[in-house]
């Protein structure tokens, strides 16, 4: 693993923990412990992180991070989820899409399917996302009508979140939507960092004929602070294969169809 790619990962460590020491994360990402506080300090020049007696946590201005430190981490999890949401996606559907890496890799998936990409002038799938990156990502896609929520912008995640974003999803149907999380657990249900974007999260899917929750495998099990929701609003979690068998039952138990995704090439 390059440098960069080290320290993107680390910092997606940080973003679902909120705090990890030298010995731990040097084990994660298989490195020296001397090389992981190496990484720690530069991050910590550039106000990413906040050095600690032995490890680090995320800096006050840092508590969630851009979705540019965070596409390397996991991919190969989250294509394979992306691809198994993708699947659920038909011609003419409208799609829901929350902030996130796992989302954002469900954009990509969508916007390089051939079905859609053979489609005639008219856009033949609207997406509506309150992520300003999916957005940017999407909008040069003839076949994919965009529509981005209005609201005020979260410069760490890159998610429109506040009145104006209730105002348009509350205004609209959506057939399916994946909605992103920090944390699933069976209890708890899914979960993210913050209540802004929790609610907008929620209610997103509320407006879904159908509404998955989308998470890798690292997710599973954690709980974040602010509460989107469980089998009261998800009828399915998709994830990777590496989730435990009995995991899966939990969620299954507690009403909540599980997809277990394989990478590309796996047994």
């Amino acid at each position: 693993m390059k440098r960069h790619e080290r320290m993107n990962a680390l910092l997606e460590l940080l973003g679902d923990r909120g705090r990890v020491d030298v010995e731990e994360a040097a084990a994660e990402l298989e490195v020296s412990a001397a090389t992981m506080r190496r990484d720690m300090d530069a991050l910590a020049e550039q106000q990413l992180l906040v050095r600690t007696r032995g490890g680090a946590v995320l800096s006050s201005v840092a508590y969630d991070l851009p979705i540019r430190y965070k596409q390397g981490h996991r991919s190969t999890e989250k294509e394979a989820v992306a691809k198994a949401a993708a699947r659920l996606v038909e011609r003419g559907d409208v799609v829901g899409l929350s902030g996130g890496t796992t989302t954002t890799a469900i954009a990509r998936v969508l916007a390089t399917r051939t079905d859609f990409a053979e489609a005639g002038p008219q856009p033949d799938l609207t997406i509506v996302t309150n992520s300003l990156n999916i957005a940017n990502e999407l909008a040069v896609r003839p076949q994919i009508k965009i529509v981005l929520t209005g609201g005020v912008a979260h410069s760490r995640s890159f998610e429109l979140v506040g009145p104006f974003s209730e105002l348009v999803l509350q205004q609209i149907s959506i057939d399916i939507a994946f909605i992103g999380a920090n944390g699933v657990d069976p209890v708890m249900g899914a979960t993210v960092h913050d209540e802004a974007e929790a609610r907008i999260n929620r209610l997103m899917a509320e407006r879904a004929r159908r509404a998955v929750v989308v998470a890798d495998s690292s997710k599973i099990g954690e709980r974040c602070f602010a509460r989107v929701g469980d089998a009261d609003v998800f009828d399915t979690l998709i994830t990777d294969a590496a989730v435990a068998e009995e995991t899966r039952r939990e969620f299954a138990e507690r009403g909540l169809k599980v997809v277990a995704a394989r990478p590309s090439g796996s047994d």
